[in-house]
């Protein structure tokens, strides 16, 4: 064998080998991600109006307004993000505020973004005042104004940006300055899912992960999902290991069930941490109300992960409430973990 032919055997077997790995890699990082408008579930009101919007801004053959996603974590922000760019049929940049550090860092991205595209930042409350400043006329006027020189000899120049939209998500509402709030021109607000949505959402994911699944185990998964759709796919994901190390071919009530209680996922949803939560305000507390200073320290936690990740879920199911002297455990708490519940005055 001549070396030529010796070179061109190795490098095709190593494009086998990088396609297989490629093909690997694809099968591996399956996104559950709902790429169309008509593939979203839930948030009924949400895709209805986002689907007037868009429709019109197709019609006039102008880029979307600018649009503000808020909620708490994993209902969907960001998928949406990239509906939109795809329904418009246009480019999105997806950044994150923690990510843009200086204002030349978010000049370079506008200037690079073409008549329409989509600039998504994700946790956007958390830009610096600096950054943030440079979006105002961006996003009114499409310019950005920089300053060059210094001292007596500085100037500004307005430099012209293509029509684009902004997405910006948040967790954080109140944290978004009202300058910055008000250059939005459509919000919405997206809540926890339904027990029937979230069902079907697993169902969707189960034939994409090619899983056989019925309808008490799906709808279980729901149950225990925080109503929330990522940690739904997080899920059904670790019961799909569950069932090919087991060799089950279908994911039954029975299977699902044992699963999540292995997992330390509750009837409730309740993960280790949310338990640990609750338990504190019941028992070293007596069911509050304490302060969410006083759980963080207590627990070793940040305030802001109880604030963000725990709590939302806690005060939407019932299990907690706000009062002007602290958070405090309602029966639903005390009855999960069966615990007598003696009636609380009002706070107020």
């Amino acid at each position: 064998m001549t070396e030529e032919s010796r070179h061109k055997l190795l490098k095709g077997n190593q494009f086998v080998d990088n396609q297989q790995e490629a093909e690997e890699e694809i099968v591996l990082n399956i996104s559950l991600r709902p790429s169309k408008l008509s593939e979203f579930i839930g948030q009924k009101d949400v895709v209805e109006n986002l689907k007037v919007c868009l429709t019109a801004a197709k019609q006039r053959k102008e880029p979307l307004e600018h649009i503000l996603l808020s909620g708490p974590p994993g209902l969907g922000k960001t998928s949406l993000a990239h509906i939109i760019a795809h329904e418009m049929h246009t480019k999105i940049t997806a950044t994150s505020g923690p990510a843009i550090e200086r204002a030349g860092d978010l000049i370079g991205i506008l200037t690079n973004l073409q008549k329409g595209d989509i600039l998504f930042i994700d946790e956007i409350h958390r830009l610096s005042k600096v950054v943030e400043e440079f979006l105002y006329p961006a996003m009114e006027n499409f310019q950005i104004d920089f300053v060059i020189d210094k001292g007596p000899y500085a100037k500004t120049i307005k430099f012209n940006l293509k029509p684009l939209t902004l997405v910006g998500a948040t967790t954080r509402t109140g944290l978004l300055s009202a300058p910055l709030r008000a250059r939005f021109g459509i919000f919405y607000h997206l809540d926890f899912y339904s027990v029937e949505d979230l069902s079907q959402i697993i169902k969707h994911s189960a034939k994409t992960l090619g899983m056989d699944i019925d309808e008490e185990a799906a709808r279980e998964i729901a149950r225990r999902a925080r109503g929330t759709p990522r940690v739904a796919n997080r899920l059904l994901r670790r019961i799909r290991d569950y069932a090919q190390v087991l060799k089950i071919n279908k994911i039954n009530l029975e299977v699902a069930a044992k699963t999540l209680d292995e997992l330390g996922i509750d009837k409730a949803g309740f993960d280790e941490i949310d338990r640990k939560v609750l338990k504190l305000m019941l028992e070293s507390f007596n069911g509050g109300p304490v302060g969410i200073e006083s759980l963080a320290a207590s627990l070793n936690e940040e305030v802001d992960t109880i604030a963000d990740t725990i709590e939302p879920y806690l005060l939407k199911a019932g299990y907690i409430k706000r009062t002007s002297r602290g958070r405090v455990a309602t029966k639903l708490a005390f009855e999960h973990f069966g615990i007598k519940y003696e009636k609380q005055e009002e706070l107020f």
